[in-house]
């Protein structure tokens, strides 16, 4: 049978059998992250942003060991989106349970860890386990279909020649900083990049591995590499082979193994090798390559920024979730600038963005009340899961695995507008659930 087609293994993953393996790999998950963590801040400490101490390592590990327990819900809930989405943002949580107890902020901690944990729970109820499909009122024949994945290649070409007609640079990572603060495009081809690079193009990519044609999926994948020279961040460059990545894992695991898998492998990798530093089998200058942009960029630096917010909005003024655009007009903002723009000025650390936790909760409404922005947000989630009912397991994965990566860093309300996520879910909604049929009568046909 083929396995994009059909979700068997996903049914086959609810035993008891596979649930002890995936929860056991769990554990051993947050195991990694916070020994990733005593890295990030043993290598990292002249940043001043990540901090570890001995006499406070058991109440990080109580907080981790606690909030571990919240894993189980990933071992009875079935894949989707929310499952995608939320075990990244769990990831992100459990960063911050791990550090907060070694945090330089005067602010209350023990507050801020109850509220991260309840927003944590608030969203995965509603992200994990409301799955009922939506009835589909309208649906793209094949036709269509084949003419809309040639208009997002059509359409992603023209943006990616319009972007470089403001900005095209071919320069390393080390390099990339120095000309990012420059960027300046137009607003409709800021949102024109963000659909295209975060959305369209990865839901085209998993279309043509659905349907068996590399050659376009392989063209898909040099245009979101194209996306670099003009955007100048680490997301557009890994993008394209953070794709590959999940097609491997999905390829060989069942779909909420690939989802643990897809960040495990990572976080151990770099903890493997800042293993080899302390004998000095390597120089840390050596592993910052990789360490510092998967361990601390991609893993630390989310549940960091929490940390940021929380001291921040402890001592200034609550947003009301003024800085959401189109509600702007109608709260009274304390704030003209972006809230990246503030905490950059705030704490010399460049632009920090930062997840829905704490700009939809903790800069919103403050720790107390932050649990019901995060509910929200999980409900919005709950509904893409809806409109992707139906859809294969892997096929949801890859035209979806570059949003929990934007998830991680930017607020729910900027990644559903100006990320492509809204856009995604309609697409998700409008596919074709017969093109998957097809394939799996023709496979039994041959069989």
């Amino acid at each position: 049978m083929n396995d994009f087609s059909s979700d068997a293994a996903n049914v086959a993953s609810t035993r008891p059998r596979a649930r002890l393996g995936l929860a056991l790999l769990l554990y051993f998950h947050v195991f990694a992250c916070c020994l990733s963590l005593v890295y990030v801040a043993e290598f990292y400490v002249g940043l001043q942003i990540a901090f570890f101490d001995t006499a406070r390592l058991y109440a990080a590990a109580l907080n981790a060991a606690l909030f571990s327990l919240v894993s189980v819900v990933f071992t009875f809930s079935r894949f989707s989106f929310g499952y995608f989405l939320g075990f990244y943002l769990y990831t992100l949580i459990l960063g911050y349970l791990w550090l907060v107890e070694f945090s330089k902020f005067p602010y209350d901690h023990t507050i801020a860890a109850v509220s991260a944990f309840v927003s944590a729970l608030a969203f995965l109820v509603p992200a994990l386990f409301v799955t009922a499909p939506i009835r589909q009122r309208f649906v793209l024949s094949t036709r269509s279909l084949e003419n809309l994945l040639s208009a997002i290649l059509i359409f992603a070409a023209t943006v990616i020649v319009a972007g470089a007609l403001y900005n095209f640079k071919m320069v390393g990572l080390a390099e990339m900083y120095a000309f990012r603060g420059e960027l300046e495009f137009p607003a409709w081809l800021r949102y024109a990049i963000g659909v295209t690079s975060n959305a369209l193009l990865p839901f085209a990519f998993a279309c043509f591995v659905a349907r068996g044609n590399r050659w376009r999926a392989a063209a898909v994948l040099l245009l979101m590499l194209l996306f670099y020279p003009i955007m100048l961040t680490k997301l557009a460059l890994f993008a394209p082979f953070w794709l590959l990545f999940l097609a491997l894992l999905s390829r060989f695991f069942a779909a909420r193994v690939s989802v643990v898998l897809s960040l495990f492998f990572p976080i151990l990798s770099g903890v493997i090798l800042a293993l080899l530093v302390r004998p000095g089998a390597l120089r840390i200058e050596q592993i910052v390559p990789y360490f510092g942009a998967i361990n601390f960029r991609m893993i630390a630096f989310p549940s960091v920024a929490l940390d940021f917010y929380s001291d921040f909005f402890s001592t200034h003024r609550l947003t009301y979730f003024c800085q959401i655009l189109f509600l702007k007009p109608f709260v009274d903002c304390p704030y003209t600038e972006y809230l990246s723009v503030v905490m950059a000025r705030t704490y010399q650390l460049g632009n920090l963005n930062a997840s829905l936790f704490a700009t939809e909760g903790i800069a919103s409404v403050g720790p107390m009340l932050a649990p019901l922005p995060a509910f929200a947000c999980g409900l919005v989630i709950a509904l893409a899961n809806r409109l992707s009912s139906g859809l294969p397991s892997k096929f949801i994965m890859l035209s979806g695995g570059i949003l929990p990566q934007v998830f991680l860093n930017v607020p729910l309300a900027t990644t559903l507008l100006t990320g492509g996520a809204a856009i995604l879910f309609l697409l998700w909604y409008i596919t074709p659930r017969s093109m998957f049929q097809e394939e799996d009568s023709d496979v039994a046909r041959t069989a």
